[in-house]
This record gives C-alpha cells, sequence and structure tokens, in this order.
C-alpha cells in the first residue's frame, strides 16, 4: 500500500496502515479490565503520515493527525519467566509475568479533519 503512518503507543512506534490489524501493549485503556470488542479508539500520537507522494512529519507529532481504530479483542500474552541466581551465595529466586495487550484494527487516518483512507 502506499499510504501508512508511523505512531507511538505502548513506548513503541508502529507502522501502520488501514485495515491491517496490530498487537499493542502498555495501552492505557487497558487497565480498566471494561474494553469491549469493537471499542473505537483514537491515537493522536502520529510521528508521520505518507500518502501516495507526499510524507508529512511531525515535530515530535502531527497536529491535526488521527489514526482511527477499534479494539478486536484484548489478551494476556505468554508468559515470561524471570530467574536469578547468586552461585556462592546459594540464593535463587523465580518469578513471573503476563503482560495485557490489545489486538487492534486501523480503519482510517485522517490529516487536518480530511480522511486520507476509509
Amino acid at each position: 500500500m502506499n499510504m501508512y503512518a508511523i505512531i507511538e503507543t505502548g513506548g513503541e512506534q508502529l507502522r501502520v496502515e488501514p485495515g491491517r490489524f496490530y498487537d499493542i501493549r502498555h495501552f492505557a485503556p487497558l487497565r480498566t479490565k471494561n474494553l469491549s470488542s469493537n471499542t473505537k479508539i483514537l491515537i493522536y500520537r502520529v510521528l508521520m503520515i505518507r500518502n501516495e507522494t507526499t510524507i508529512n512529519i511531525g515535530q515530535p507529532w502531527l497536529k491535526n493527525a488521527i489514526v482511527k481504530g477499534r479494539i478486536l479483542h484484548s489478551h494476556l500474552e505468554n508468559k515470561i519467566t524471570v530467574y536469578k541466581m547468586n552461585s556462592k551465595k546459594k540464593t535463587r529466586r523465580k518469578f513471573g509475568h503476563r503482560q495485557i495487550s490489545a489486538r487492534f484494527v486501523v480503519d482510517s487516518i485522517c490529516l487536518d479533519g480530511k480522511e486520507l483512507y476509509k
């Protein structure tokens, strides 16, 4: 596709295209635990938009740029196991956690109030 945007969410930067789905971690509304499927989200932290031959770059974000999408579902990722051991002290510690992530699909990318792609 000739159109994409680079957004910042969850502490990482993603290259997103309309009609595709992505997994994001550390999404702020996930902590409320009451998000259902098809919840609409707006992402305002848009770093760059490319539309055909034009490239718009923000400093650091583009003003009046929005990526519209909806959450398909939230889920727990695979468990991460952390094992710490001090060999001479004979101490061991094992713990782990599962991170909450959400799968969302990008519906459209808007710039200056106009939807570039629906």
